[in-house]
């Protein structure tokens, strides 16, 4: 959903670093669960939480989005694998010039869009020139230290004002997607793309279908069909599950393991994500804006609990989880603490203190029910609304009419959001938004994420927010399915190795 916010449901479902060279777009760690031969006609069902409200992906915020449309459907001159490496897509390789301002990307030659036409250079240049110029497209400002995006022959060159270590990375998701220059299609309903599938149809409220495509460029995907069911219900989808109507199952709860395994048609696999479980702080006024209030919050929760009641994932203490550039364990900033918390509120003067927390409605009960016990075991009385997500996105995300709120960030390298003092985090620290920009503007990767690592101590320091937990990409896989990726799944599922077998 929301680039730089990137929300997912359940598992919800915004984000740089040179020569490489590859013929097919970058793949998923893939699971493996069947080596039985694959059937090239076949038809795969696969469970995911939350349905996007039209097919945009240019100007539509939402992780669920992504999920689906990108590398799938839609593809930039780089793509990235679910580990984070930075992969050749629609170029075959790149080069840096040694002064981190000229990019060259050689664009393949013989790749079409999905009605037919040929992928040019032009189309390359007038998609990123479109996306920096275009403040309605998500992402736009990603590209504002571009220069000038020229091409020659196969060539394109990208050349930016100063030095940016997130350029690549950012090539790697919206802000790099590649359109056909022209195209009428009605992006809301329709998809013009050059990705390894196409779309087939849309039943909104229930699963949208791609197709194989047979002309794609690289490696065919070894299915003719994928269903994307949407069953915003854990157990929903576990019945769908075990009555054979899914082939797998993304967002799955870990504490339906035994379940799903028990007949041994499904096994669950879990990877590692950067979801980040993140109750915010509105903190523009009242009792919020008091740090110690903030770090009571923060050390009246049991993080372990939460843990232990979801069945995976881990603790996670700051803004960077373990996957992305700049990550430190954090743990000593916030411990557990009931006793310092309410020390903290004393201090804070704040007595008998009643806060609202703003969650979107399908998230269920687990969290709020661990949150609205620890907070009143220090003598906060915690009240939950929980509301549609799009009654959220008005409410918290647009105009900040918020006291706590929860949600699950998925997106991977989103720190800018804690150096934005407009985001509806509401945080304002002028030393974290020096470190992000000198983060930005580095030349070498182990000093872009050092910089990070300082700011994100800070962020957790300043009890900015508290990160519950780094959730786990969590998936029920079919006996006969390999393919379905294991790592981050609700910020993107590249299915280009999806295969399933009649065994």
């Amino acid at each position: 959903m929301l680039r730089r916010t990137a929300l997912a449901a359940a598992a919800f479902a915004a984000a740089g670093a040179l020569l490489l060279t590859a013929c097919t777009a970058g793949s998923p760690e893939p699971t493996q669960t069947n080596t039985g031969a694959p059937n090239a006609d076949a038809s795969v069902a696969i469970r995911l939480v939350l349905e996007p409200s039209n097919l945009d992906i240019r100007e539509t915020a939402g992780a669920a989005l992504d999920q689906i449309l990108v590398d799938n459907i839609y593809q930039g001159l780089v793509s990235r694998t679910p580990e984070q490496e930075i992969v050749p897509s629609l170029a075959s390789e790149w080069t840096v010039s040694s002064d981190g301002l000229t990019y060259d990307f050689t664009v393949r030659e013989g790749v079409t869009f999905h009605d037919g036409q040929p992928l040019t250079p032009q189309d390359v240049v007038w998609s990123l020139q479109t996306r920096k110029d275009t403040a309605t497209w998500r992402d736009s400002a990603r590209l504002a230290n571009v220069q000038s995006i020229t091409a020659d022959g196969q060539t394109v060159t990208l050349t930016l004002a100063e030095p940016d270590s997130t350029l690549l990375w950012n090539l790697t998701g919206r802000a790099g997607l590649v359109f056909k220059e022209g195209d009428a299609v009605d992006y809301k309903t329709k998809t013009n793309g050059t990705g390894p599938y196409t779309l087939d149809s849309w039943k909104q409220g229930d699963s949208i279908t791609f197709l194989r495509n047979d002309a794609y460029w690289g490696d065919k995907a070894q299915v003719a069909e994928v269903v994307f069911d949407y069953i915003p219900d854990n157990q929903a989808a576990l019945n769908a599950a075990l009555a054979g109507e899914l082939d797998a199952v993304t967002g799955f709860d870990a504490n339906l393991t035994e379940q799903v395994e028990a007949n041994g048609d499904f096994t669950v696999v879990t990877g590692a994500s950067t979801d980040k479980g993140t109750l915010a702080f509105n903190q523009k006024s009242g009792p919020l804006a008091d740090q110690r209030v903030r770090q009571a919050i923060r050390q009246a929760i049991d993080h372990d609990a939460i843990i232990e009641a979801l069945g995976a994932g881990a603790t996670q203490y700051g803004p960077i989880p373990e996957l992305d550039p700049g990550y430190e364990d954090l743990a000593d900033v916030a411990p557990y603490d009931p006793e310092a918390a309410r020390a903290l509120l004393a201090e804070a003067g704040e007595e008998d203190l009643s806060l609202t927390l703003t969650i979107p409605a399908f998230y269920g009960t687990t969290i709020p029910t661990i949150l609205v016990s620890d907070l009143n075991e220090i003598g906060v009385t915690l009240q939950v609304e929980a509301v549609e997500f799009s009654a959220w996105l008005d409410k918290v995300y647009s105009t900040q009419d918020y006291e706590l709120s929860y949600v699950l960030h998925t997106e991977a390298r989103d720190f800018e959001n804690w150096a934005n003092p407009e985001y509806y985090f509401t945080y304002d620290n002028p030393e974290v938004q020096r470190l992000y920009a000198e983060s930005v503007a580095a030349t070498s990767d182990e000093e872009a994420a050092d910089l990070l690592r300082q700011a994100a101590k800070i962020v957790s320091e300043d009890a900015a927010a508290d990160w519950l937990f780094n959730g786990a990409s969590v998936v029920a896989v079919g006996s006969n399915i390999t393919g379905v990726p294991s790592i981050n799944v609700n910020e993107r599922l590249n299915l280009s190795e999806l295969a399933k077998s009649d065994g």
